[in-house]
């Protein structure tokens, strides 16, 4: 479903990413790991076309190595960034709605969908977003990507700085996203979640990907965990 070969990333002379190589396949939860700082971001915002980049991008068999972000995202590529990125001075319900996209692809979400998703922002839905907690900006974001019925979700950080419980909730959401035939590469610091959630993994460090394989295969090595994952 996605192929990358080589890719390489800047931010202006600065580069980050050098020759990363990965694959995902249809219905796949993935999880790309990592240390602060070692390119995972980067990685997605490379996919969606948000910074300098050299290397072939394939998505559903189209080369998207040139193409800007609204142009993937209009082939099907969600992408909810590490800051979420909503807007704070509209509403909920607003938020959805722009997330959405005419001739919607069969599968996709709803504003009845979303609001059981996350009955939460039903109860808000007339609430300005900058008003949420962070959890539920979370959601708000997730669900607003979910409105352009994307066939694969890149989702960075989403348990970041939540509370337990809310953690746990996005955790179930994604759990559900992907029962419901959507595909998702998910970059996550909590390890615990990661390999609970994704069957098969990535680990990046200095850029480059290190590690390929299956949650089993992670947790087996404890040398590769101390190099590139344990603080």
């Amino acid at each position: 479903m996605l192929s990358v070969r080589g890719l390489n990333a800047w931010y202006g002379k600065s580069q980050v990413l050098r020759g990363v190589d990965m694959t995902i396949g249809r219905g796949e939860i993935v999880a790309l790991l990592g240390r602060n700082g070692a390119g995972r971001s980067t990685t997605l915002k490379a996919i969606m076309g948000g910074v300098r980049r050299e290397g072939e991008i394939r998505f559903d068999a189209t080369d998207i190595s040139a193409l800007a972000p609204h142009q993937v995202a209009r082939l099907g590529l969600g992408y909810v960034p590490e800051d979420r990125a909503i807007f704070p001075g509209l509403t909920v319900v607003q938020n959805l709605v722009l997330g959405e996209q005419r001739g919607r692809r069969e599968g996709g979400f709803g504003l009845d969908e979303a609001y059981a998703l996350f009955p939460r922002l039903r109860e808000r839905e007339r609430a300005p977003a900058g008003a949420l907690s962070g959890g539920e900006q979370q959601m708000l974001a997730i669900c607003r990507t979910l409105m352009g019925a994307p066939s694969l979700l890149m989702v960075d950080e989403p348990t970041e700085g939540l509370a337990p419980m809310m953690v746990e909730r996005v955790r179930a959401l994604l759990e559900t996203i992907a029962q419901r035939g959507t595909t998702i590469l998910l970059v996550e610091q909590k390890l615990a979640i990661a390999l609970t959630l994704a069957r098969r993994l990535y680990v990046m460090g200095h850029g480059h990907i290190v590690f390929e394989g299956s949650p089993a295969q992670l947790a087996a090595d404890g040398a590769l965990r101390r190099e590139w994952l344990e603080v």
